[in-house]
């Protein structure tokens, strides 16, 4: 039996902490979980605590954003000889097969070295409906895998290859840890999962999701959920840092430039004003973005500490 470790970033996660822990000592395949806490408030690490002392809880001083706590359940995860890592949020929670699901779709795949990431279909919260990034990753994949057509019709393959699906529930084995690594620390919350992705292609290796396994992630049903008053838009310098990009860097600021000029001479005074602040923030961070870019194309543990 392989060696299954859970890591999981909580933040205030209360809400959610019974059916999430429960839902893991109910799981068919053995698991063994990490719990990084990013400072809650709420009493979410006593009640773990008390409740779930078989879980391993790491309490970090501070917020340390997704990706930076992750990365420390990773290393971990990896220092304990892990098989495979699976990556899930605190407002989620599994079946009792969906890690084996999940299992058997990788030992089903004989191109093992192709895959990054196995990713389950994610349920809404109220466990009737597809989450709705699912659906919008599915129907943005329509070309590639006619998976909706396959649904329709009751003809289901064993796994699709997607462009992209959010870190709610991934499962990473081993090698796509030794050959892409940890999270790029320049990204506090959101956007990292789509920065993984760009390295996982880089490195030749594929996304899939596999339609035998099922979870819960009961997140917020809103496609424009993230409040840009409260976290960066980063999606420039993740344009940036993208390996799969030439020119990057040389593109992203002349076409900066040019939205610059544009909104300067349509007399659109605050679009100017934001577009000339994220230009600046480019040209400050050139040097760190342009040596995370360098990093990411390394084979290896990159941004972990083992």
């Amino acid at each position: 039996m392989p060696k299954v470790f859970v890591i999981i970033v909580t933040y205030n996660a209360r809400k959610w902490a019974e059916k999430c822990f429960t839902s893991l000592r109910q799981s068919s395949v053995p698991i063994h979980c990490i719990v990084v806490d990013n400072g809650s408030t709420d009493g979410t690490q006593k009640y773990i605590t008390a409740n779930f002392p078989e879980v391993e809880l790491i309490q970090s001083e501070k917020n340390l954003g997704f990706g930076k706590a992750n990365n420390i359940g990773i290393e971990k995860a990896y220092k304990s000889e892990a098989d495979f890592f699976y990556l899930m949020n605190q407002d989620a929670w599994l079946y009792e097969d969906s890690i084996k699901k999940l299992l058997d779709a990788y030992e089903e795949y004989r191109q093992k070295e192709e895959i990054g990431v196995l990713s389950p279909m994610h349920l809404d919260g109220s466990e009737k409906l597809l989450d709705i990034f699912l659906d919008k990753y599915i129907a943005h994949n329509f070309e590639k895998t006619r998976l909706i057509s396959d649904l329709y019709f009751q003809n289901l393959k064993s796994y699709y290859e997607m462009n992209f699906i959010n870190a709610a529930h991934w499962l990473l084995p081993k090698k796509t840890i030794e050959t892409v690594g940890g999270f790029n620390p320049y990204f506090f919350h959101y956007g990292e999962d789509i920065e993984y992705v760009n390295r996982i292609k880089y490195h030749q290796k594929k996304v899939f999701l596999v339609p035998s396994s099922k979870v819960v992630h009961d997140g917020k049903q809103i496609l424009q959920k993230v409040d840009y008053t409260k976290y960066e838009d980063l999606d420039i310098e993740t344009k940036i840092m993208n390996p799969n990009l030439p020119n990057a860097m040389l593109l992203e600021k002349k076409s900066l430039r040019q939205s610059i000029l544009k909104n300067l001479l349509n007399g659109n005074r605050t679009q100017y004003k934001k577009l000339q602040q994220k230009y600046r923030k480019i040209i400050k961070d050139e040097k760190l973005l342009m040596y995370l870019r360098n990093q990411v194309k390394e084979v290896g543990l990159t941004f972990l500490n083992v």
